[in-house]
Protein backbone atom coordinates (compact mmCIF):
# COMPACT_ATOMS: atom_id res chain seq x y z
CA UNK A 1 0.00 0.00 0.00
CA UNK A 2 1.16 3.53 -0.81
CA UNK A 3 -0.43 6.81 0.26
CA UNK A 4 -0.11 10.06 -1.66
CA UNK A 5 0.40 13.15 0.49
CA UNK A 6 -0.18 16.61 -0.92
CA UNK A 7 3.16 18.30 -0.19
CA UNK A 8 2.88 21.78 -1.67
CA UNK A 9 2.48 23.54 1.70
CA UNK A 10 1.54 22.74 5.28
CA UNK A 11 1.95 19.84 7.69
CA UNK A 12 2.86 17.09 5.23
CA UNK A 13 6.04 16.09 7.12
CA UNK A 14 3.99 15.28 10.21
CA UNK A 15 1.68 13.09 8.11
CA UNK A 16 4.71 11.28 6.68
CA UNK A 17 6.00 10.62 10.21
CA UNK A 18 2.69 8.99 11.21
CA UNK A 19 2.73 6.75 8.13
CA UNK A 20 6.34 5.82 8.94
CA UNK A 21 5.19 4.79 12.44
CA UNK A 22 2.54 2.60 10.82
CA UNK A 23 5.05 1.12 8.33
CA UNK A 24 3.08 2.44 5.34
CA UNK A 25 4.76 3.70 2.16
CA UNK A 26 3.99 7.24 1.07
CA UNK A 27 4.72 9.54 -1.83
CA UNK A 28 4.84 13.32 -1.80
CA UNK A 29 2.63 14.99 -4.41
CA UNK A 30 4.26 18.24 -5.50
CA UNK A 31 3.69 18.36 -9.26
CA UNK A 32 1.44 16.74 -11.82
CA UNK A 33 3.95 14.03 -12.78
CA UNK A 34 3.84 12.77 -9.16
CA UNK A 35 0.32 11.54 -9.93
CA UNK A 36 1.66 9.09 -12.52
CA UNK A 37 2.56 6.55 -9.82
CA UNK A 38 -0.28 4.54 -8.31
CA UNK A 39 -1.26 5.23 -4.72
CA UNK A 40 -4.12 3.81 -2.68
CA UNK A 41 -5.20 6.83 -0.63
CA UNK A 42 -4.69 10.57 -0.42
CA UNK A 43 -3.88 12.85 2.52
CA UNK A 44 -4.64 16.57 2.29
CA UNK A 45 -2.71 18.09 5.22
CA UNK A 46 -3.31 21.11 7.37
CA UNK A 47 -1.72 24.40 6.42
CA UNK A 48 -3.04 27.47 4.63
CA UNK A 49 -6.03 26.54 2.48
CA UNK A 50 -5.90 29.65 0.30
CA UNK A 51 -2.25 29.02 -0.56
CA UNK A 52 -2.86 25.31 -1.11
CA UNK A 53 -5.82 26.01 -3.40
CA UNK A 54 -3.76 28.49 -5.42
CA UNK A 55 -0.85 26.06 -5.74
CA UNK A 56 -3.15 23.20 -6.78
CA UNK A 57 -4.15 25.30 -9.78
CA UNK A 58 -0.69 26.69 -10.58
CA UNK A 59 0.92 23.24 -10.43
CA UNK A 60 -1.87 21.66 -12.55
CA UNK A 61 -2.86 19.33 -9.72
CA UNK A 62 -6.39 20.65 -9.19
CA UNK A 63 -8.31 18.75 -11.90
CA UNK A 64 -6.42 15.43 -11.62
CA UNK A 65 -6.89 15.37 -7.83
CA UNK A 66 -10.54 16.35 -8.18
CA UNK A 67 -11.06 13.48 -10.61
CA UNK A 68 -9.36 11.00 -8.24
CA UNK A 69 -11.57 12.14 -5.36
CA UNK A 70 -14.70 11.93 -7.51
CA UNK A 71 -13.66 8.36 -8.41
CA UNK A 72 -13.66 7.59 -4.65
CA UNK A 73 -10.00 7.31 -3.73
CA UNK A 74 -9.96 7.27 0.09
CA UNK A 75 -9.10 10.74 1.42
CA UNK A 76 -8.02 11.95 4.86
CA UNK A 77 -8.17 15.76 5.02
CA UNK A 78 -7.09 17.72 8.09
CA UNK A 79 -7.80 21.38 8.84
CA UNK A 80 -6.91 23.18 5.58
CA UNK A 81 -7.62 19.91 3.78
CA UNK A 82 -11.17 20.03 5.16
CA UNK A 83 -11.55 23.53 3.71
CA UNK A 84 -10.27 22.35 0.30
CA UNK A 85 -13.00 19.68 0.17
CA UNK A 86 -15.87 21.85 1.35
CA UNK A 87 -18.59 22.88 -1.09
CA UNK A 88 -19.01 26.22 0.70
CA UNK A 89 -16.66 28.34 2.80
CA UNK A 90 -18.34 30.87 5.07
CA UNK A 91 -17.61 34.40 3.90
CA UNK A 92 -15.88 33.34 0.68
CA UNK A 93 -17.17 33.15 -2.86
CA UNK A 94 -14.64 30.73 -4.34
CA UNK A 95 -14.43 27.30 -2.71
CA UNK A 96 -11.84 24.83 -3.96
CA UNK A 97 -12.53 21.14 -4.76
CA UNK A 98 -16.16 21.19 -3.51
CA UNK A 99 -16.41 17.41 -3.04
CA UNK A 100 -18.22 17.39 0.33
CA UNK A 101 -21.63 19.10 0.52
CA UNK A 102 -20.93 21.12 3.65
CA UNK A 103 -20.18 24.66 4.74
CA UNK A 104 -17.04 25.37 6.77
CA UNK A 105 -16.01 28.42 8.73
CA UNK A 106 -12.29 29.17 8.32
CA UNK A 107 -10.29 29.99 11.47
CA UNK A 108 -13.55 29.51 13.37
CA UNK A 109 -11.82 29.02 16.71
CA UNK A 110 -9.70 32.15 16.30
CA UNK A 111 -6.06 32.91 15.67
CA UNK A 112 -2.97 30.85 16.56
CA UNK A 113 -3.22 31.94 20.22
CA UNK A 114 -6.68 30.36 20.43
CA UNK A 115 -5.31 26.93 19.50
CA UNK A 116 -6.28 24.20 21.96
CA UNK A 117 -6.20 20.50 22.76
CA UNK A 118 -9.13 18.39 23.94
CA UNK A 119 -10.44 14.83 23.97
CA UNK A 120 -13.82 14.06 22.43
CA UNK A 121 -15.96 11.18 21.24
CA UNK A 122 -15.27 10.08 17.65
CA UNK A 123 -17.84 7.79 16.02
CA UNK A 124 -16.59 4.21 15.96
CA UNK A 125 -13.32 4.95 17.79
CA UNK A 126 -14.37 6.22 21.23
CA UNK A 127 -12.63 9.18 22.80
CA UNK A 128 -9.68 10.53 20.80
CA UNK A 129 -7.25 13.39 21.45
CA UNK A 130 -7.75 16.43 19.23
CA UNK A 131 -5.36 19.30 18.58
CA UNK A 132 -6.94 22.40 17.00
CA UNK A 133 -4.72 25.07 15.38
CA UNK A 134 -6.51 28.03 13.74
CA UNK A 135 -9.14 25.40 13.04
CA UNK A 136 -12.26 25.52 10.93
CA UNK A 137 -15.49 23.81 11.87
CA UNK A 138 -18.47 22.65 9.85
CA UNK A 139 -21.41 25.03 10.20
CA UNK A 140 -23.76 22.93 8.09
CA UNK A 141 -23.78 19.66 6.19
CA UNK A 142 -26.14 18.11 3.66
CA UNK A 143 -27.94 14.83 4.11
CA UNK A 144 -25.52 11.99 3.47
CA UNK A 145 -22.62 13.64 5.28
CA UNK A 146 -21.93 11.51 8.35
CA UNK A 147 -20.96 13.47 11.46
CA UNK A 148 -18.09 11.70 13.20
CA UNK A 149 -17.39 14.15 16.03
CA UNK A 150 -18.48 17.41 17.61
CA UNK A 151 -16.72 19.69 20.08
CA UNK A 152 -18.63 22.43 21.92
CA UNK A 153 -21.66 21.80 19.66
CA UNK A 154 -19.57 22.36 16.50
CA UNK A 155 -19.02 19.64 13.89
CA UNK A 156 -15.27 18.88 13.72
CA UNK A 157 -15.15 15.58 11.82
CA UNK A 158 -17.23 14.25 8.93
CA UNK A 159 -17.26 11.45 6.42
CA UNK A 160 -18.79 11.67 2.98
CA UNK A 161 -18.44 8.73 0.63
CA UNK A 162 -14.73 7.85 0.88
CA UNK A 163 -13.62 11.23 2.26
CA UNK A 164 -12.89 11.92 5.92
CA UNK A 165 -12.43 15.58 6.82
CA UNK A 166 -11.25 16.79 10.21
CA UNK A 167 -10.94 20.25 11.79
CA UNK A 168 -8.11 19.02 13.99
CA UNK A 169 -4.64 17.49 13.53
CA UNK A 170 -4.47 13.79 14.52
CA UNK A 171 -0.91 13.68 13.18
CA UNK A 172 0.16 15.84 16.14
CA UNK A 173 -1.06 13.34 18.75
CA UNK A 174 0.24 9.88 19.65
CA UNK A 175 -3.11 8.17 19.02
CA UNK A 176 -2.95 6.47 15.61
CA UNK A 177 -6.54 5.20 15.39
CA UNK A 178 -7.81 7.82 12.94
CA UNK A 179 -4.96 7.08 10.53
CA UNK A 180 -5.48 3.34 11.01
CA UNK A 181 -9.17 3.76 10.21
CA UNK A 182 -8.25 5.70 7.05
CA UNK A 183 -5.71 3.05 6.01
CA UNK A 184 -8.36 0.36 6.50
CA UNK A 185 -10.40 2.07 3.76
CA UNK A 186 -7.33 2.20 1.49
CA UNK A 187 -6.84 -1.59 1.44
Amino acid sequence: MKIGILAVQGAFLEQEAVLDQLNVSWKEIRRKKDLDDHFDGLILPGGESTVQGKLLRELHLFHPLLEMIQQDIPVLATCAGMILLSEKIGGQTSPHLKTIPMNVMRNAYGRQLASFHTTAEYRGLGKVPMTFIRAPYVSGAAEGVKILSTVDHHIVAVQYRNQTALSFHPELDQDLRIHQDFLGRCR
